[in-house]
């Protein structure tokens, strides 16, 4: 089923000044002010500027007079929507195939064969208003049966996210506003004068009544909203992106004829990919039915390609996934993110033989929705800053471990408090006790002391942890620290905690 996630960007405008202006204090109210001949009023504000009750439509003169410590700029509309195609682009390369801008204030994506590399729909939504915030842009989102009804939560929530769960789209805007309905100002207008005020009261009135005053207009989008009629989204491409494509003159729909014709444009795209010295990192397989309706498919690979039988494999092993319909009238494969790649030799009697390349295997997983990758070294004495995980196909990290103290195979994501019997400060513990269950030390090694890191944190000027070695009665060792030097009481709380397992 198709699903469409709207993402709402309610402060567009204001976010760009900040973004190119990073001295304004993040306490300033900012507003933007428009202007049609002498005639000014507020056309968008921030979160500070709305808590202070400035609302958009204000005369920016009353604006003015009554919050004297504004920052107040023009508007600029053709810098919002250049900023919108920035963040549209960003989001086709990190997201889903099928993205578009959502003007003024909007993108939309299609998010089929694509949500599950985000772990699911609830935690790609939160992923995506995470990141959008990390970047210095307030964010709405939501995911619904179609962009209609997408459109309209993103924009009716005060909240960051919203599911909207499959065939509940009636449950989900019959009370919003017809202002959300994506209908011309003048049509609202008029429509608020009869009476109407939620879509739920307009899509219960009868329709002809309706078209014979307003026109076509309304009966499409409720139409659209309710999925009723097909609102196919038209992803952007920058002219840059390398782009294969097939049309038919008679529609196709088996599935050896897909990956006959998908095999053929993995060629043409490898050729082009070869031309310019580039190999495929991300590419985006569409397909474009009779009935106007988009199905796409994104293959990623851990590192730069264009093998021709690898990338074939890649797309064929997920075709069984297109649902032809009334029959497919284009395909077109997509380099969505490329990297440079130069031509390497791959095997020779005058050099070593070639090792083998896991690859293949990283990609495999990573199309299926798995998360690839793996565990380097950080230079941090603090053992959980001292890992971070890094793409499985990244290049080698310089950084290692220290080598003059035993670190354990398995360390907890977070020490956990244990009950210990030890002599201060310098002693390790007789006895502790670890979920529940009490054990005595019959060996021991340590301390080893660590220092906070207080050049990155004022916090740990004074921290100090001791680490210890301990073998259990049974066998088991186990990484255990006292928080403290066991004297200073600033040095930390002298309880204790476990932080890992050795074998």
């Amino acid at each position: 089923m198709t699903r469409v996630v709207s993402i709402f960007l309610p402060e567009l405008s204001t976010d760009r000044i900040r973004r190119a202006d990073p001295s304004i204090p993040a306490d300033t109210p900012v507003v933007v002010i428009a202007r049609s001949g002498s005639k000014r009023w507020v056309s968008a504000i921030d979160t500070t500027a709305r808590k202070l009750g400035i609302k958009i439509g204000m005369p920016a003169a009353k604006a003015q007079a009554q919050f004297r410590e504004l920052l107040m700029r023009d508007a600029d509309p053709g810098a919002d929507a250049a900023a919108l195609e920035r963040i549209t682009l960003w989001a086709l390369g990190q997201y889903s195939p099928v993205v578009a801008m959502d003007a003024p204030d909007g993108i939309v994506m299609d998010t089929e064969g694509a949500d599950h590399l985000q772990g699911g729909e609830e935690m790609m939504l939160t992923g995506i208003a995470n990141r959008f915030r990390a970047r210095g842009l307030t964010a709405r989102v939501s995911i619904a049966d179609t962009w209609g009804a997408a459109h309209a939560c993103a924009r009716a929530i005060s909240r960051e996210t919203v599911i909207v769960p499959p065939a509940q789209t009636v449950a989900a805007v019959e009370k919003l506003s017809i202002a959300l309905l994506r209908l011309p100002e003048k049509v609202v207008h008029d429509l608020h004068l009869l009476g109407f005020r939620t879509i739920g009261e307009l899509s219960a009135t009868p329709r002809a009544p309706l078209t014979l005053r307003f026109g076509p207009e309304i009966g499409r989008r409720l139409d659209q909203m309710f999925g009723r009629l097909s609102e196919p989204i038209d992803p952007i491409r920058p002219p840059e992106m390398i782009e294969v494509s097939r049309s038919f003159a008679e529609p196709i729909g088996a599935a050896e004829t897909i990956n006959k014709y998908v095999g053929r444009l993995v060629v043409q795209l490898v050729a082009e990919l070869q031309r310019k010295g580039l190999g495929v990192r991300r590419t985006d397989l569409i397909v474009e039915k009779v009935d106007g309706v988009r199905q796409a498919i994104r293959a990623g690979t851990a590192k730069p390609a264009r093998d021709i039988a690898w990338l074939t494999k890649l797309f064929r092993d997920r075709t069984e996934k297109i649902e032809p319909g009334f029959g497919i009238e284009k395909v077109t494969l997509i380099a969505i993110m490329t990297e440079p790649l130069a031509e390497e030799q791959k095997a020779s009697s005058l050099i070593a033989e070639e090792t083998a390349d896991i690859t293949p295997l990283i990609d495999i997983f990573g199309n299926r929705g798995a998360r690839v990758y793996r565990v380097t070294a950080v230079a941090s004495d603090v053992p959980e800053r001292s890992v971070r995980k890094v793409a499985a196909g990244a290049g080698d990290v310089i950084e290692s471990w220290p080598h003059h103290w035993r670190r354990p195979v398995r360390l907890l994501a977070h020490p956990e408090q244990i009950e210990a019997i030890a002599l201060i400060p310098d002693y390790p513990p007789a006895s502790i006790t670890w979920r529940g269950k009490r054990r005595r030390v019959v060996r021991a090694d340590g301390p080893e002391r660590v220092f906070g890191e207080w050049w990155t944190r004022s916090a740990e000027y004074q921290a100090v942890r001791d680490y210890f070695v301990v073998e259990d009665d049974s066998g088991e060792r186990l990484w255990v620290y006292r928080s403290g030097d066991g004297v200073d009481p600033q040095t930390g709380s002298h309880k204790w905690f476990l932080h890992g397992v050795f074998a």
